[in-house]
């Protein structure tokens, strides 16, 4: 069984835990080590109990919080050669594991896949996570698809995507050109489009959870990333992972429903089931969704802290 929750997902601050049994595995932390805590907290998780952090690359809402975290709690860190000489003189060496892209490994009772992608970053990975059945594919900073990221993403049974930005609000929007060019360009971030155009190109058979990510504040929507992806794979939902509480505000999907927000701190979890897809989601209640059942936590405007997260049994 393996489980993802999102401790946010955005330009401000990254972080996205997953587990198989026993074993934690954080992947980014672009949060100060209070904010970890307190997001962690919601899980009713200790940073003590996390079994290592994947660092996808160095850019400061990924890595900003990596090595306060792990000199705090002793954790190891694995990333590329390129990324870990951002922390070189930050952590001790006996914490850094250098991993390569292709080059899968084992932490604890989770299979880790990692594979290289088109990014403005010194050596940037992504990856694939399973426990010998289920495969989560995890791909948030990326300029553009490539047949090789196709192929790692191929046969999934959920995945955690990249839909930073809607290209009309990029252009029209208020960054400067060269950041919109930046933006934009092959080594920037998926548009809603290029993100739909990649899902498009995947093998579906398997795939039965997708949650959009790394969204843009003041460039994007979580309703037109919902309708990119969800026009490909003809369904009624897609969650989306959100930066902080506040922006758990509803939002009405195409269909005429409330969209469901993916509550930052809420677990996916992974359990099989005989009920079908559902064609619009209950705000409140369990929801089952093929392989993979979650607890949605949906508020108007509130505060989480008083929503602690569940466990699906």
């Amino acid at each position: 069984m393996i489980d993802f929750a999102s401790l946010g997902s955005g330009s401000e601050g990254n972080g996205l835990l997953v587990r198989c049994d026993e074993t934690y595995v954080l992947i980014d932390c672009g949060f100060s080590l209070a904010q970890t805590e307190r997001r962690l907290a919601r899980l009713a998780l200790e940073p003590s109990q996390l079994s290592a952090v994947l660092v996808t690359h160095e850019h400061s809402d990924h890595l900003g919080g990596v090595a306060r975290l792990a000199k705090r709690y002793q954790l190891p860190v694995y990333a590329s050669f390129g990324t870990l000489s951002f922390l070189r003189d930050e952590i001790n060496p006996s914490q850094q594991h250098i991993i390569k892209s292709d080059d899968p490994f084992q932490l604890g009772d989770i299979h880790i896949e990692p594979f290289a992608v088109p990014h403005d970053a010194r050596e940037p990975l992504q990856f694939v996570l399973g426990d010998g059945t289920l495969r989560l594919g995890v791909l948030t900073d990326v300029g553009a698809t490539t047949p090789h990221i196709e192929s790692m993403l191929s046969t999934c049974d959920a995945l955690f995507l990249e839909t930073n930005h809607d290209r009309a609000m990029l252009m029209a929007g208020p960054y400067p050109q060269h950041l919109k060019t930046r933006v934009g360009g092959a080594f920037g971030h998926l548009s809603n489009d290029e993100s739909a155009y990649l899902l498009s190109r995947l093998n579906h058979s398997r795939l039965q959870h997708v949650v959009a990510a790394h969204l843009s504040s003041k460039n994007n929507t979580p309703l037109l990333a919902q309708m990119a992806l969800a026009a490909v794979l003809k369904w009624d939902a897609i969650e989306v992972a959100v930066q902080t509480d506040a922006e758990l505000a509803p939002v009405t999907s195409s269909h005429g429903e409330d969209a469901v927000l993916l509550a930052v701190y809420a677990w996916h979890e992974s359990r099989f089931s005989e009920h079908p897809r559902p064609r619009s989601w209950d705000a409140t209640a369990h929801v089952s969704c093929g392989t993979w059942q979650m607890r949605c936590a949906f508020v108007e405007q509130a505060s989480l802290a008083t929503q602690a997260a569940e466990w699906i049994h």
